[in-house]
């Protein structure tokens, strides 16, 4: 239970049918914004930013990966709260890390997803890569197909979201970079420590 989470009210199983009743919310989902909207306003891709790791540290507080972050399991209500929703891919750390299944939407996963080693760092990687379409209105390279997975580990297929949008400041440029490091060492290791970077990478307001 949190405010950026999609509420699951109950999760049954009737006539061999498993199915999870959430709460409604009305509005869109963060990928039909992006698709109407190509590139977000700077202020608000980063208030998104953020409420997707509050919600993605409340989940990985309570030992829970995700697994599928991504614009099209995200909601975004009439007041601009956003939502974490889908998380009938997600499994407990301990559970995932035994098993070898690939779960995930090949765009948005993590080098280590490929193999089905899904880490807490794997979820930042998929935030990385939402942040990069938030803040360049495109995806960072294709959809890697089996022969790329390699190149995406090495981190050949990556480029600088500076260079599709020069607009975007340069701190927030190396912080989606570090979130998608190939090595999950290299990235941040907690979503409270992109959160704590994000913030410090807001413009100071306006004096009045």
């Amino acid at each position: 239970s949190h405010p950026n989470i999609v509420g699951v009210l109950t999760a049954e199983k009737q006539n061999d049918v498993l199915f999870i009743v959430m709460e409604y919310v009305p509005g869109e989902t963060l990928e039909e914004l992006i698709v109407r909207e190509g590139v977000l306003d700077l202020a608000k891709a980063l208030d998104f930013s953020c409420q997707i790791c509050n919600a993605i540290g409340h989940a990985h507080g309570a030992g829970i990966l995700h697994r599928d972050i991504r614009p099209g399991n995200m909601l975004i209500s009439e007041n601009g709260m956003l939502k974490v929703s889908d998380f009938g891919t997600s499994r407990y750390l301990e559970i995932a890390a035994h098993g070898t299944t690939v779960i995930g939407s090949p765009p948005y996963m993590a080098p280590e997803q490929f193999y089905g080693k899904a880490v807490f760092a794997s979820d930042i990687y998929s935030l990385g890569v939402t942040m990069y379409q938030m803040f360049t209105g495109t995806m960072p390279y294709d959809t890697p197909t089996p022969r790329d997975i390699a190149r995406l580990a090495r981190g050949e297929m990556l480029s600088a979201p500076r260079i599709k949008n020069p607009k975007i400041p340069k701190a927030l440029n190396d912080i989606v970079l570090r979130a998608m490091a190939p090595e999950p060492t290299d990235r941040y290791q907690k979503a409270s420590e992109l959160l704590e970077a994000l913030l410090a990478a807001r413009e100071p307001a306006p004096r009045r």
